[in-house]
């Protein structure tokens, strides 16, 4: 079929809804060719997309599509296959959510939808508390409004592997575009083929949340929390509530679920735009700190009130402040095996030398936090969960139990109103006891560079830089990179599984890596170093993105 053929058949089906037929109507020839080019790519991290209509977009049909293409991979695999399904506050999530669970009872499949939005770690415990085949959780995370997604879970409770998105990929690719009709979610709710999630799941989840205080304290403390519009508003203040010593002022322009983010146009806490209102209203109210939670509540990002100004934390930082932390306080005794930290690659090393200090044991895994649940699953097999310490993301993200198997914004909001109460009690800040780590081990310090690729130019584009990359490096022009140390993960034998990553180590203390967004048509590159000042480090951080911006721009 045709791209003009494709699109024809959209403009053409009976099922289409307003929304998307006028849409459609309207389109130029750009934005069919740019809505119907490809289809909407199914990796491990599920669906991802600009909202609209189209086999590019993210819409009802392709969400039904995607749906039944699970269903048919649940059927082989399970004999008696169930999912659980969440979503966030997005436009189109709650009705994305409700449609995955029609086409799931429609094939067969089980369902337990969560009756109003809550966090992807609620859904991430929810498959595991429930004992369920797999789990749905309707979500873009932090990227702008126009984008939605769709991430799907295995009954580990983690992001599925690359061997099962492969399958799930082949199921969906055996499935038609359009249908002549949508299933009735009110039907199969009425039959009971899909269940509501109760109370009681949801009362589990704060119970095993608040089982990971490592060192309460009865210090009070001043914070400022944006839920960014996002679905962290209700559960994140429950567990502020139970912890009893938090006094809590909240954003109230970014309060409510609104999928449109009219404050915050990129409600991503890891950037300083998204946290302006927050820092704001803690320095009107004289609050300790504040921290802000994504739309789907699995990162978390905070700052320290310096006088009038809030000075942010970064990811890597406030990674190794929890760490440390919960090496201070929650460390088992010795004679055991030594409790397991990971990270991500692109993490900072910092870690290293704080696992080295407390004689834990370090394991570096590759990009995305499934890697880092996939690391608990292998040591539940050996009946070693409890050997778990830590594990996060410089992304934001971060997870100190073994009940969620994926990033846990909530749990982070735990971490650290107990870890700045703590150090308040002994008159200290979060930014205090950074500076003492840094004293004792040292200044790291990284910085993040994204370069945008739009469209299938675009894409092409991605590939050639991360083709000419792997060129051999004696053909490269700049001498720094003629003698530096690469790990290619797509080729080298690195003990990880395969993917398009690039490591560039110049140095013992400067190195930068790049890789294809796995959710975005954007290229990351991360760069590190170890310095004696912050001069020092923002020097090199300069010298090294004066470098990668000639190779990937």
């Amino acid at each position: 079929m045709t791209l003009m053929e494709k699109y024809e058949s959209w403009v053409n089906c009976s099922a289409m809804t307003e929304e998307l037929l006028s849409e459609l109507r309207s389109m130029d020839q750009d934005q069919i060719n740019d809505s119907f080019y490809r289809d909407l790519a199914f990796g491990t991290g599920g669906l991802r997309g600009v909202l609209g209509a189209g086999t590019n977009r993210m819409n009802l049909f392709i969400v039904m599509k995607a749906t039944r293409g699970l269903a048919r991979y649940l059927l082989d695999t399970f004999s008696n296959p169930s999912c659980a399904v969440s979503c966030d506050s997005r436009i189109h999530s709650r009705d994305f959510a409700e449609l995955t669970a029609a086409v799931l009872a429609e094939n067969g499949v089980k369902v337990w939808l969560y009756p109003r939005l809550q966090p992807t770690p609620m859904l991430s415990f929810a498959v595991r508390h429930l004992s369920a085949s797999a789990g749905v959780m309707v979500t873009a995370s932090h990227n702008p409004a126009k984008f939605n997604g769709y991430k799907v879970y295995g009954a580990d409770g983690c992001q599925i592997t690359l061997e099962a998105a492969d399958r799930i990929q082949k199921k969906i690719s055996e499935q038609p575009d359009l249908s002549d009709s949508l299933p009735s979610f009110e039907k199969h709710l009425a039959a009971g083929t899909i269940r509501y999630i109760t109370d009681e799941t949801i009362e589990a989840y704060y119970q095993a949340v608040l089982s990971l205080r490592a060192h309460p304290s009865s210090e009070q403390l001043h914070v400022v929390y944006s839920p960014l519009n996002g679905a962290g508003n209700v559960p994140v203040r429950e567990i502020m509530k139970r912890l009893g010593n938090i006094r809590v002022d909240i954003v109230t322009e970014q309060e409510l679920p609104d999928g449109h983010f009219p404050t915050c146009p990129y409600p991503n806490p890891e950037i300083r735009e998204a946290m302006n209102l927050a820092i704001q209203k803690t320095v009107e109210t004289g609050a300790d700190l504040c921290f802000a939670t994504d739309p789907d509540c699995d990162r978390m990002g905070a700052g320290v009130r310096v006088g009038n100004d809030v000075r942010l934390i970064s990811g890597n930082d406030m990674g190794i402040l929890m760490l440390d932390y919960l090496c201070r306080n929650r460390l088992p005794v010795q004679g055991s095996l030594p409790p397991v930290v990971v990270k991500t690659i692109v993490t900072t090393e910092m870690a290293r030398a704080l696992c080295d200090k407390y004689g834990l044991e370090l394991r570096n895994v590759l990009t995305g936090f499934k890697y880092i649940g996939e690391q608990i699953g292998l040591l539940e097999a050996e009946d070693q969960a409890d050997r778990f310490l830590f594990g996060f993301e410089e992304s934001y993200g971060y997870l100190s139990g073994t009940d969620v198997r994926d990033k846990d914004a909530v749990n982070a909001v735990l971490l650290l109103c107990d870890m700045a109460a703590g150090l308040k009690e002994k008159g200290l800040s979060l930014l205090d006891r950074l500076e003492e780590l840094r004293a004792e081990f040292g200044l790291y310090v990284q910085r993040l560079l994204t370069y945008e690729y739009e469209g299938e130019n675009g894409s092409r584009k991605m590939s050639s830089i991360m083709s000419s990359l792997r060129a051999p490096l004696a053909d490269f022009t700049d001498a720094r990179l003629n003698g530096c140390k690469r790990i290619d993960y797509h080729n080298d034998d690195t003990g990880l599984p395969k993917s398009d990553v690039l490591s560039f180590a110049l140095s013992a203390d400067d190195q930068f890596i790049v890789r294809p967004s796995g959710t975005e048509p954007k290229l990351k590159a991360y760069l590190f170093t170890r310095a004696s000042s912050v001069a020092e480090a923002e020097a090199n951080l300069d010298r090294l993105q004066e470098l990668v911006d000639g190779l990937c721009k």
